[in-house]
């Protein structure tokens, strides 16, 4: 089958999307919560590839509309000098200018905030440890389900006075649930391969990468897109395969689910969206009479534009229904419920990503797992399930996860706790930098010969973090300083986690 796919340049740039779909792993059940997947040539087609459909899904993908395309395009056009192929096989061949304009907050599509800066001049990236939000998806069910409450108040409206809501005459809401869309898949085929252009000098047949994936099904077809990506990147000589998934019923570093005394943010959120959604609701109430939109309605209306978009691959007219302003202002909103729930601003928040900080140390230093909190024993205590000796480590998780670890290491903490009643234009808390669908947070360990000693250094969605905590502030840490800087995570949390099952 490799033998097949290794197609001339020329038929690469016109090679459909759905050959893509040839290196995938089936799950298997196991009673420990996990489940140690196949390697090498048996491995099956998955039935439930994303990237295969009707004739009419295939016909918009090649309408593919530009605005998306460029999403994917801008990383690939990074690294196009060093991985032409990979490129024009993805079809991702659209300039357009970057996305850091768009105020979706968690819904906003990947994109790099940063350039990727280099390793400082004498020093070699050695190890990389990934960790990565699934691809876009459908909205989960509690969300889908105010979505269609707010959606049907505005088209309950006796008539429409804006020409921009005459589409919800005949408008159907069709959105699915909780499953990864085919962009979502793309996004995360890409990151695989930009990986692999960036770290291939780290990879060896008897060294590939290990992944890890939480659950959910849509982390699950996220982490085997991310492998497919890689495997094409290199042409088809490094497959790597998605090794272990854990359980997200039971321990487990990859989502935010073991601390059920945590708050959550409402009394903040619905505080701010009183103070922006009221004069939203009222502008649509006066084209639409009788919608007797609420404030709090705002929020459940405005990821429709988003959400559509990244469903239906060509943008959504509920984005025309809103003001850039109305959607910086709705990104506050997410900052807010995000750093509410797993940030800084939840008491027990930062604690729910301490398990995910011990399994990057013990990687880090190569030494076994410390830790008394998230982590799974069964498997952090194998080094078939974990190993300490690879290059090249990638876990795929959830927003609300990667927040708890950005807080528990000390990432983009705030001078003052994020106010509910009025923004912070300086703020560097801000969702679509933080966890867009597909953000990563990658570790790179280096080794420096001119200093004798391994260093960190830390890229959330290719910004390089200052880790002033434990360095001059410029992004480079040693090692030993890196480690003894995480002292929260390293004491389990400083009795944190204790109080997640108190009884009240």
């Amino acid at each position: 089958m490799l033998n097949a796919l290794k197609v001339s340049t020329r038929r690469s740039e016109k090679l459909p999307i759905d050959e893509f779909e040839h290196i995938t792993h089936p799950i298997s059940s196991h009673s420990q919560g996990y489940a140690p997947l196949p390697t090498g040539p048996g491995q099956s087609r998955s039935d439930t590839d994303l990237l295969e459909g009707d004739p009419d899904r295939k016909e918009k993908r090649r309408r593919f509309w530009p605005f998306f395309a460029t999403l994917l395009a801008l990383p690939c056009l990074l690294i196009l000098w060093s991985s032409n192929h990979f490129c024009r096989t993805s079809k991702l061949t659209y300039q357009y200018p970057s996305n850091k304009d768009y105020s979706w907050a968690a819904y906003n599509p990947y994109f790099p905030v940063e350039g990727y800066p280099p390793p400082p001049i004498g020093c070699q990236i050695d190890q990389v440890c990934l960790i990565q939000r699934h691809g876009a998806r459908f909205p989960t069910v509690d969300a889908a389900a105010r979505i269609a409450g707010a959606l049907s108040k505005l088209q309950s409206a006796e008539e429409y006075l804006d020409p921009k809501l005459d589409f919800l005459k005949s408008y159907t809401y069709s959105l699915g649930t909780d499953d990864l869309v085919p962009f979502g898949a793309m996004q995360s085929l890409q990151a695989g391969g930009e990986s692999y252009v960036r770290y291939k000098h780290l990879i060896s047949k008897k060294d590939l990468p290990f992944v890890r994936a939480a659950s959910s099904k849509r982390v699950v077809k996220s982490a085997r897109k991310w492998t497919q990506g890689f495997s094409l990147a290199s042409h088809h000589v490094y497959n790597p395969s998605l090794s272990v998934i854990i359980s997200e019923h039971g321990n487990c570093t990859l989502t935010n689910k073991m601390c059920p005394n945590a708050g959550e943010p409402s009394e903040q959120t619905d505080a701010w969206a009183r103070i922006y959604g009221y004069p939203v609701a009222a502008r649509l109430n006066l084209v639409a009479p009788g919608a007797n939109l609420l404030p709090e309605d705002i929020p459940d209306l405005m990821p429709l534009c988003p959400f559509e978009t990244v469903a239906t691959e060509k943008k959504s007219p509920f984005c025309a229904l809103f003001t850039k302003e109305e959607f910086q202002n709705y990104e506050y909103y997410m900052d807010l419920e995000k750093y509410y729930r797993t940030g800084y601003g939840q008491a027990l928040g930062p604690v729910q990503g301490v398990g995910y900080v011990n399994e990057l140390l013990a990687r880090l230093t190569g030494m076994p797992v410390r830790d008394n909190t998230q982590t799974n024993r069964t498997l952090d205590s194998s080094p078939i399930t974990f190993p300490l000796n690879h290059t090249i480590y990638a876990d795929f998780s959830h927003d609300n996860e990667l927040i708890a670890i950005y807080s528990a290491i000390g990432l983009f903490k705030q001078p003052e706790p994020l106010d509910p009643t009025k923004p912070n234009p300086g703020r560097t808390w801000v969702a679509s930098h933080l966890v867009p669908f597909s953000g990563r947070m990658v570790t790179e360990r280096l080794s420096c010969a001119d200093r004798g000693k391994k260093y960190v250094r830390i890229l959330v969605n290719d910004a390089l973090q200052p880790l002033e905590f434990c360095g001059a502030g410029d992004g480079l840490c040693l090692l030993e300083a890196f480690v003894d800087s995480q002292e929260y995570a390293r004491s389990d949390g400083a009795g944190d986690f204790e109080k997640c099952r108190l009884r009240k």
